[in-house]
């Protein structure tokens, strides 16, 4: 008999009895605001299916022809022979949109951030994350073998002690949206930044693609940031598009760079042909659609509003100018409950009362720091987010702190 993972059930006990343990749901029903859970139909408000696009008719058609005649697996790598003309045509559909003069798709947006970074760092270099970026971007960081130095969150002065510092070939690396939080990266302010201290900047904007910008190209969009200013974009296709993957998108020799040396593009199989057709109709969806961006402004400033006068702990307080504060809002509106038990508990309740919210513990946030991430689509109703403040006040009030 083997001992060598005698010690994994205290793991899991320990896990569980920090109130940290992780539950997977089996759904039933395709996605959408409405959910099939259990014999259930739960009004959903943790998808990241922003734009209300992953079961959209003209996204399922377009899956569907590809698989007429593409199949459905992709066979090899895309440097094997699994590089069709659907994939080429999205990466080349993808440049245009983002303004930059070439993509690249990778499978997952994991491996789209871990391949870009340790593809373009070695040894010799330094890598600069904000504190709170994705597990995707620190990992890529770390994994990198460059020097590796973390910035207090949008802190471009501390960030810049950490630069003055640094020698070799110098990457910025941020989150456009953060995910657990919802508020914005200095965008901007970070290019400069990287200007004056001759570093690459790159973004994940994962929340912000397809959500942000006039015809829904993300944060670089909204801030008029150029391929000059913002050399490394990176998007994921399965939040605000509806459908599965991720892009790097760049300069040519970027991108020529990551064909050669990018170790998760280069080593696995490339996504279904089908899907590219999908996000390509998607894509379609995104520009016509401005009416989902917009909507989901208002649902999120409706819900801050409601929250705010309920005295929920928001991340941030809503302001009093309504146009700004329409304009930085995001589709991810966090309550923090602090205590990781209490997440869980009144998260249970609201899964009662008919209501899906994820409770966010660490250590994918900061200790003390748990919390409901409710997150809204462009086919959720004003109604429904009353609902939401009404259902949330609730359980709130008949799960009390343990400090109480």
């Amino acid at each position: 008999m083997s001992y060598a993972f005698t010690d994994l059930s205290q793991q899991l006990q320990y896990i569980a009895t920090s109130g940290l343990y992780r539950s997977r749901r089996v759904i039933d029903s395709p996605q959408g605001i409405q959910l099939n859970i259990d014999g259930r139909s739960i009004l959903n408000f943790c998808s990241n299916d922003y734009l209300g696009l992953a079961n959209h008719p003209d996204v399922i058609n377009a899956f569907k022809s590809g698989v007429d005649r593409y199949g459905v697996g992709s066979g090899s790598a895309h440097l094997i022979c699994g590089h069709s003309s659907a994939h080429h045509a999205l990466e080349e559909e993808l440049a245009d949109f983002t303004g930059r003069e070439r993509a690249l798709l990778f499978s997952t947006g994991y491996m789209a951030n871990i391949g870009v970074i340790s593809a373009l760092l070695d040894k010799h270099d330094a890598v600069f994350e904000d504190r709170l970026n994705h597990a995707s971007l620190l990992d890529g960081g770390l994994m990198s073998d460059a020097r590796f130095k973390r910035y207090h969150h949008a802190d471009t002065e501390h960030l810049k002690r950490h630069l003055n510092t640094a020698n070799g070939n110098k990457l910025i690396v941020t989150d456009g949206v953060f995910s657990m939080d919802g508020d914005f990266a200095p965008l901007a302010d970070l290019a400069k930044v990287a200007k004056a201290h001759d570093a690459w900047l790159m973004v994940d904007d994962a929340h912000g693609f397809g959500v942000l910008g006039a015809k829904g190209a993300g944060l670089a969009e909204c801030l008029g940031l150029s391929q000059t200013d913002l050399p490394i974009l990176m998007g994921t296709l399965g939040k605000g598009f509806g459908t599965f993957g991720a892009f790097i998108a760049g300069s040519d020799e970027l991108i020529e760079t990551l064909i050669q040396k990018a170790r998760t593009y280069i080593f696995t199989t490339a996504l279904p042909a089908a899907v590219a057709e999908a996000t390509r109709a998607s894509l379609k969806r995104v520009i016509a659609d401005d009416w989902r961006r917009e909507h989901l402004k208002q649902l999120a400033l409706r819900f801050r509003t409601g929250a705010q006068q309920l005295g929920l702990a928001l991340v941030n307080p809503v302001s009093a100018n309504t146009h700004l504060e329409t304009e930085r809002l995001s589709a991810i509106q966090p309550i923090i409950i602090g205590e990781s038990q209490r997440a869980v508990a009144i998260s249970e309740q609201l899964l009662k009362a008919g209501f899906l919210v994820s409770a966010i513990r660490p250590p994918t946030v900061p200790k003390g720091s748990a919390r409901l991430r409710v997150t809204f689509s462009a086919l959720h109703q004003e109604q429904q987010i009353d609902q939401l403040l009404d259902a949330v006040n609730t359980a709130i009030k008949q799960i009390p702190s343990v400090a109480d």
